[in-house]
C-alpha cells in the first residue's frame, strides 16, 4: 500500500484532520454502508460514541459538530465553512437530522452523541462508535471507526490487516518503504525524489490532473493564508485567543516602509505565514491538511518563503516541494504515524517540519542525499514533542508551534545544502526513533488535554 500525495494534502475544514475531518469521514463511509447493505430506508435513529482522544478534546476540536456534518451527508472537502453553524444550530435547534441529507430523522444529542471518557478502544487512541435502529429500537447496523491523523479513517477489518483506504491498489514504478529503498531507486534510475514520485501519481492520474491538483493544493493552502492576514477577532472556544495575523502584517509593511527592516525579520514574515493558517484553521476555515491540520501552518508558510524570498523560485518548485514533502510524509505515515492521538506533535508538527525541510532541499536544487539529510535533521530535533492543547483547542500551543516548526524546516534544509549529503543519522533512524518515542509517550502528552501546558496553564 503506498499513498498519494493527495492522500497527504488533503481539503478540508479545521480544526482538526484527526478530531474534525476523520469523524466526518467517518460519518460518510458508515451512510455508504448503509446505502449498500440496502438498510437505508429503515434507519429511523442513529447514534454516535466517541472514546480516547476523540472524547477528551472532541469538544475543543468540534468532533460532535463533524460527526453531525457527516451524517448529514457534508463532506470536508466541499462543505462551505461559512455554513456550519446554522446546519448544526437547525440539528440542535429542531431535533431533526436531515440523513444523508435525504430523510430526516429525530435526534437527540445528549442521548446521541457520547463522549466515553472511560473506554479507549484497542486500535488507536481515536476510536468512535456509529449505531443506526429501525423503527422497533432494534440495532440495524454498528461499525467501529478510527481516525488515525491526517483525516485517514479506517475500519475494523482495516486496522487488523494494516491496510487504510488511500491511493487505488495499482502497480508504480518506484514503491518503496523506507527512505534507504528511496535513494537506491534513485541511485539506479538517475531520478530525484520529486521525478519518482511524479511517476508514481502518474499511475493513479494523468500528468495534466496530477499538475493541476498540485496547483489546487498550493493555490488553497495561499488562499487560506491571504483570509488569515485579513481576518481579526477571537478565535472560537472560550480562550478569547485574539487572532494577531493581521496586526503581524502591519507592522511587517510598515517596517519596509519606513526602510526599518531587520534582518531577522525574514523569521517574523515565514511565523506570519504560519500563524494565518493556522487561526483559520483554529477558527473552522478551508484548510489542507499537511500532512495534519494542527501541522497546517508548516509547509505553506515554507513554501511562501520559496516563492517570495527564494531567487529563480517557480512553479516547477514548487511542485517539486510538495512532491517530495509527500515522499518524506509517506516514510513517516508508514513506518511510524502523523497522529498527535498516536505520537504527541512529533508526529504532527515534527512530520510537517521534516516534509516542508526536505521539500525546500528539493525546490532549491538538493540532490536526493541532501533531501533526505534535511528531512531528518527536521524530525530529529522534535523528538519527544507532546501534543497538549490547552482546553483541548488547536491554539495553544499550537498556532505558534507551527511558526517555530517552519523556521526550523528553512534552518534544517539550509544546513543540509551546506553539505554534501552525507551524514551519521539516517531518516529511517529518526523515523523508528519517533515511533518508538510515541510508544512509550504518557497518553497524558498524546493529544488527551490531560498533561502539558493543558493542565499548567488555566483554561478560563
Amino acid at each position: 500500500m503506498s499513498y498519494s500525495v493527495f492522500d497527504l494534502f488533503k481539503v478540508g475544514i479545521g480544526p482538526s484532520s484527526s478530531h474534525t475531518v476523520g469523524p466526518m469521514v467517518a460519518g460518510g463511509r458508515f451512510i455508504a454502508e448503509l446505502k449498500e447493505s440496502g438498510q437505508f430506508e429503515q434507519v429511523t435513529r442513529v447514534s454516535a460514541r466517541l472514546h480516547g482522544s476523540l472524547a477528551h478534546t472532541g469538544k475543543g476540536h468540534a468532533s460532535d459538530v463533524a460527526v453531525l456534518l457527516g451524517l448529514g451527508g457534508h463532506q470536508p472537502d466541499t462543505i462551505d465553512p461559512a455554513d456550519v453553524t446554522g446546519i448544526v444550530e437547525h440539528i440542535r435547534g429542531n431535533g431533526v437530522l436531515n440523513l444523508a441529507g435525504e430523510k430526516e430523522i429525530l435526534f437527540t444529542e445528549p442521548t446521541d452523541l457520547i463522549f466515553d471518557f472511560e473506554e479507549v478502544l484497542p486500535a488507536h487512541s481515536n476510536g468512535m462508535c456509529l449505531y443506526a435502529y429501525g423503527a422497533d429500537g432494534n440495532e440495524l447496523r454498528s461499525s467501529r471507526y478510527y481516525s488515525i491523523g491526517g483525516g485517514f479513517v479506517a475500519n475494523e477489518e482495516e486496522m487488523s490487516a494494516d491496510r487504510v483506504i488511500a491511493a487505488p491498489e495499482v502497480a508504480i514504478p518506484y514503491d518503496y518503504t523506507t527512505a534507504e529503498e528511496l535513494l537506491r531507486m534513485g541511485e539506479i534510475s538517475d531520478k530525484t525524489f520529486p521525478e519518482m514520485v511524479f511517476s508514481n501519481e502518474c499511475a493513479w492520474a494523468s500528468p495534466n490532473d496530477v499538475r493541476a491538483g498540485l496547483d489546487n493544493i498550493w493555490n488553497t493552502m495561499r488562499n487560506c493564508m491571504e483570509r488569515g492576514m485579513k481576518a481579526e477577532g477571537i478565535l472560537p472556544g472560550g480562550l478569547d485567543v485574539k487572532r494577531r495575523a493581521k496586526y503581524l502584517r502591519q507592522t511587517l509593511d510598515s517596517d519596509i516602509h519606513r526602510n526599518a527592516a531587520l534582518p531577522h525579520e525574514c523569521m517574523d514574515w515565514i511565523s506570519l505565514w504560519a500563524i494565518a493558517v493556522n487561526e483559520e484553521n483554529a477558527s473552522g476555515g478551508r484548510i489542507v491538511t499537511a500532512p495534519t491540520n494542527g501541522a497546517a501552518g508548516v509547509i505553506p508558510a515554507v513554501i511562501r518563503y520559496y516563492e517570495e524570498m527564494c531567487p529563480g523560485a517557480d512553479k516547477i518548485g514548487i511542485h517539486d516541494f510538495l512532491l517530495a514533502a509527500t515522499a518524506v510524509g509517506i516514510l513517516i505515515k508508514l513506518n511510524a504515524s502523523i497522529s498527535g492521538a498516536e505520537a504527541g506533535c512529533q508526529g504532527e508538527v515534527g512530520s510537517a517540519c521534516a516534509m516542508a525541510a526536505g521539500g525546500l532541499a528539493a525546490a532549491l536544487g538538493g540532490t536526493n542525499k541532501q533531501v533526505e539529510n534535511a528531512a531528518e535533521i527536521g524530525l530529529e530535533h522534535h523528538l519527544g514533542m507532546t501534543c497538549d492543547p490547552v482546553g483541548g483547542l488547536v491554539q495553544i500551543p499550537c498556532i505558534e508551534r507551527n511558526a517555530m516548526g517552519a523556521v526550523k524546516a528553512i534552518n534544517a534544509a539550509s544546513l543540509a545544502l551546506r553539505g554534501d549529503g552525507d551524514h551519521y543519522v539516517t531518516l529511517d533512524a529518526v523515523i523508528e526513533t519517533m515511533r518508538q518515542t510515541g510508544e512509550d509517550m504518557q497518553s497524558k502528552y498524546k493529544e488527551t488535554s490531560q498533561g502539558g501546558l493543558a493542565v499548567n496553564v488555566v483554561a478560563c
